[in-house]
């Protein structure tokens, strides 16, 4: 249909804020539409954490409004962000709070885009809102501004990044509703009504134009009672109007050929400066090299939660690492008892456990291009982005199959005598046996020189860009603008 007019709504955009994979989301995928020539505008709150200065964010007169407007562009491109400075309600030390008003917050959030966009003159054809935070717009666009002409024809997709945050609010709505502009009528689920509850996230599923999701699995399991969080028979009935679309990888960012953070870039060609990585950052962490040759180094960079499977690791490591040589090297913070066990597990075995509590994007980087492997054990995960960082990387990927992990990785069958076509190491069920025969699995694959050279090599070849994956939005966009 040619040149679209995006507007793209989320809660945090990298560099300026962020939290987790939403963040990168909001930045590739509206540069990648831009350099696809379509008008995108992203927008997103202006968080007190967030320095106008240093981002040189220039102020944009809105006359009338009880908001400012900040404007800046998204790196590597000439795609506008939005900053919506409403300091009440925005100017905190969190990105999110526990605060009596945070869906006070967002919902000014979502309006003051649309107001925005009124004082622009930004005629949208689509709006794409993201999570729960955003996910008021479609209710917004069908009732408090539907006497504007400007909207009369915009299109809605809600993409949910992770169900399990949905942005449940009550008992007391009487503000929520007035600030919202409508009652608590049909516009809102009757069981949330009946219970004194508002819920965003499903206000959004029950009247986005489409929905999406951030892999094919993913929109699959989230139909199920097991991985639906009380909204799989809203999804089942919307299933027709739901997609699921893999996120893409940044290659610009993510690129062992051109990547600022490590010492030693490499290629496919030039495998050994992989190996330099790997010594290097040993030394850095003050491991074990002696070995290093011979043994494989695990990474890991992730947020330490239960989701991310954790618990299955605090049965399974102690004991793999008491049997079996090789390194491990964590990345990552978050719940206190698997922060414990990373830090136990570091002092229990010194030369070739280290722990980086915290997060570090050079050290991100370099893990994933000094591992031999890169451990993935989730219990459930919608996309997940390292997996397929870690292909590019040759960094084989032990992954659990859920989700987006099952859609990019695909499993090595070792006895194929190194003909194999897969990417990585592939475990079905969430047991501590099944990351038990995973763990085992890969250590026996890095041993195998033939096969481990096929598996790297299969890894390497895939392509995850961007460019592929905005243009099923693009499809998206412009089946609804059709009907």
């Amino acid at each position: 249909m040619g040149s679209l007019r995006i507007a793209f709504l989320a809660s945090e955009l990298t560099p300026f804020a962020q939290t987790g994979g939403l963040a990168d989301v909001a930045a590739s995928l509206p540069r990648t539409l831009g350099k696809l020539g379509h008008d995108v505008r992203a927008f997103v709150p202006l968080y007190g954490v967030i320095d106008r200065v240093a981002h040189e964010l220039e102020p944009l007169p809105m006359e009338s409004a009880d908001f400012e407007l900040y404007r800046g562009v998204i790196a590597r491109s000439d795609v506008p962000v939005y900053f919506v400075h409403y300091p009440r309600f925005f100017d905190r030390s969190a990105i999110y709070t526990n605060d009596d008003d945070e869906p006070l917050r967002f919902i000014l959030f979502c309006r003051a885009v649309l107001e925005a966009c009124q004082r622009l003159g930004f005629r949208a054809d689509i709006f794409h809102v993201n999570d729960w935070q955003t996910a008021l717009v479609p209710l917004l666009l069908k009732t408090t501004y539907a006497w504007d002409k400007l909207f009369e024809k915009a299109k809605t997709l809600l993409t949910i990044h992770n169900l399990a945050y949905q942005g449940v609010f009550g008992p007391d709505l009487n503000e929520v509703y007035a600030a919202i502009g409508v009652e608590a009528t049909s516009y809102f689920d009757a069981d949330d009504v009946r219970g004194g509850v508002v819920n965003f996230l499903k206000t959004g599923l029950l009247h986005a134009d489409h929905l999406s999701t951030v892999s094919p699995t993913y929109a699959e399991e989230i139909q199920t009672p097991e991985q639906g969080y009380g909204l799989d028979g809203l999804l089942r009935r919307r299933a027709d109007s739901l997609t699921g679309i893999l996120n893409g990888v940044d290659y610009d960012e993510w690129n062992p050929s051109e990547d600022r953070f490590i010492p030693f870039p490499y290629s496919e060609k030039s495998m050994f400066r992989k190996k330099r990585n790997k010594l290097a950052l040993l030394d850095k962490l003050g491991l074990d090299v002696s070995t290093s040759k011979d043994t494989p180094l695990v990474g890991m960079v992730t947020r330490l939660s239960a989701q991310k499977g954790i618990d299955l690791l605090e049965e399974v490591l102690p004991e793999v690492l008491s049997r079996e040589s090789f390194a491990l090297v964590v990345l990552g913070t978050g719940e206190t008892r698997y922060e414990a066990f990373f830090a136990a597990l570091e002092r229990r075995f010194p030369e070739r456990v280290c722990f980086y509590r915290g997060f570090s994007n050079e050290l991100a980087h370099w893990i994933e291009a000094a591992a031999d492997l890169f451990l993935m054990p989730s219990r459930y995960e919608p996309c997940g982005l390292n997996q397929m960082y870690s292909l590019k990387y040759g960094t084989v990927p032990i992954v659990r199959k859920t989700g987006g992990l099952a859609d990019s990785v695909r499993p090595f069958d070792a006895t194929s005598h190194g003909t194999g076509d897969g990417t990585g190491i592939v475990f079905d069920h969430y047991t501590p046996a099944g990351v038990r025969w995973a763990l085992d699995a890969a250590l026996g694959l890095y041993h195998d020189p033939d096969a481990w050279r096929v598996v790297v090599t299969n890894g390497m070849a895939e392509d995850f860009s961007w460019e592929r994956q905005a243009e099923r939005y693009v499809a998206i966009y412009d089946q609804l603008l059709i009907h």
